[in-house]
């Protein structure tokens, strides 16, 4: 199974824009269109909110010295090893 990373979710949000103004789509495509953007835009607001939940719990773990060492999460790197072949 695919791992995804934001960069991923980057992309797919910029592909959505440029499917979004193509003008050669009918009315019915642009609505269809529409409604994979909005369940789009859902999707990756909560994606990047877990990210930023995450970043929060990190830079708290570094400023309150709680553990002896902190990782950045995982979701927040750009790990090469999960790039699609």
């Amino acid at each position: 199974m695919p791992r995804n990373t934001l960069m991923d979710l980057n992309n797919h949000l910029f592909a959505e824009l440029e499917r979004l103004g193509d003008e050669d789509l009918t009315q019915e495509e642009l609505e269809k269109e529409i409604a994979r953007a909005d369940a789009i835009t859902k999707v990756g607001s909560v994606l990047v909110n877990n990210a930023k939940t995450a970043l929060e719990a990190t830079k708290t773990q570094l400023e309150y010295g709680r553990c002896n060492s902190v990782q950045i999460p995982e979701m927040l790197l750009e790990n090469k090893k999960h790039e699609k072949q």
